[in-house]
């Protein structure tokens, strides 16, 4: 009896006895494609998709009634960050390496993901300034199951010439901000510190490009791209304008994270050259609160007509575009998912279509992430990652704040009135 009860447990442990849900969708977006399925079945085993369509309710399935609901895969931000929020007042951004702990960091990390799933955003990337590490810690807790949160690609430390985004720190004081950024001139350096954010689990290398009058070279952004290529990572880069942005194109970067003052014949060769950009696009209340960086971008009443223009240029040219915010301040009553979704308001202004929008939040984000083979779209075989919500989004786009039921890897995050 004892064999026998042993072998029960194996066969109720087995991926053949995993629990099978079936969805009743009122209407199915395929954002890749930008096609509806009316009335479809969405067959779940596990954590995988095994049928979708027009297709029988397997016998003894779960049921969950979605027939009045319009579903979609579930939303990504390819550029956050999660454990970061900027203090109150006008202290200097370092302020923040002495007020509060790698441990405080992780919390609001933790909260902050698990905030911004609970709204419908199953995939994050985020790229930094997450003090020692802190996300890839948040990334390990999710993924052993220990909090229902989203799927997280982390950057580790950000890499940047001497000074990280760092400016006239004295002398006497050190180089504190290594506690975030990792100090590497030339491609030697950059290479080293390319293997060293991997060696911490970093599934993306984020540099930063211009935040001081000197900047990286094409030859150190291809010794990045190289490196962090070799090992399957894409290479994201902080940068604003000029001729550090033509050399991060030149070097064959995967992305280009703002780019605010990208002129059209630099679109034009990311274009060419399948360059992504992720444009985070601050809203002008945001701007406001968050004022402009340093001094190194222009007043907000000059900076965000500005973003709107570019996002504008970068669609009609063909740029691939992926949705990333960038959001790092508090609001009141607001949580970060609620600040994230503010910047649908500037993509509409830009009069980028809800499809394209959409496209830009789940299909096209994967690719840029390199996870498309696993997430991004509601196919047979992919993870069951998805969202629904009342109203269909390829009519308003701002129906994505409706959204009110969430699905992470075959698991239900949230339900219509939680």
């Amino acid at each position: 009896m004892k064999f026998l009860g042993i072998v029960g447990l194996l066969f109720a442990l087995s991926p053949a006895f995993a629990q099978v849900t079936a969805i009743r969708a009122g209407a199915v977006i395929d954002t890749a494609h930008g096609t509806i399925t009316k009335d479809a079945v969405i067959v779940i085993e596990g954590k995988t998709i095994k049928a979708i369509g027009h297709v029988p309710v397997p016998d003894g399935a779960t049921v969950i009634d979605l027939s009045k609901e319009w579903v979609t895969p579930g939303l990504m931000d390819a550029h956050t960050h999660m454990s970061l929020t900027e203090l109150a007042g006008d202290a200097p951004f370092e302020s923040l390496y002495l007020a509060q702990s790698s441990t405080l960091r992780g919390f609001r990390g933790l909260r902050n993901s698990m905030d911004v799933l609970h709204a419908g955003f199953t995939t994050l990337r985020d790229v930094g300034n997450s003090a020692e590490y802190v996300m890839s810690d948040v990334r390990r807790a999710i993924d052993a199951g220990w909090f229902l949160g989203p799927t997280i690609i982390d950057s580790g430390k950000i890499i940047a010439p001497f000074g990280g985004q760092s400016h006239d720190i004295p002398p006497q004081q050190g180089p504190f901000w290594r506690f975030e950024y990792i100090d590497a001139d030339g491609p030697d350096e950059i290479r080293k510190a390319v293997r060293t954010n991997i060696y911490y689990g970093a599934g993306v290398i984020k540099l930063v490009a211009d935040n001081n009058p000197y900047h990286y070279s094409v030859e150190e952004f291809r010794a990045a791209v190289d490196e962090a290529h070799h090992a399957g990572v894409p290479v994201a880069v902080h940068v604003y304008a000029g001729e550090a942005l033509d050399n991060a194109i030149e070097g064959g970067v995967d992305s280009i994270e703002h780019g605010f003052y990208l002129t059209d014949a630099q679109m034009k060769k990311m274009k060419d050259k399948g360059i992504f950009l992720v444009s985070t696009d601050f809203p002008r209340a945001h701007l406001d609160i968050e004022g402009t960086s340093g001094g190194i971008l222009p007043e907000p009443a000059v900076l965000a007509p500005l973003i709107i223009d570019r996002l504008r240029r970068a669609h009609r040219i063909g740029v691939r575009l992926v949705f990333g915010t960038d959001s790092v301040i508090e609001m009141p009553g607001r949580t970060r998912a609620d600040l994230m979704f503010d910047y649908l308001a500037v993509w509409r202004q830009a009069g980028i279509p809800p499809a394209d929008i959409l496209k830009a939040m789940t299909s096209e984000a994967a690719e840029l992430l390199r996870i498309n083979k696993t997430r991004g779209s509601l196919e047979v075989g992919l993870r069951a990652d998805l969202v629904a919500m009342p109203a269909n989004p390829l009519d308003d786009i701002e129906s994505l704040r409706k959204i009110d039921f969430v699905m992470k890897d075959g698991k239900i995050a949230r339900t219509p009135g939680q």
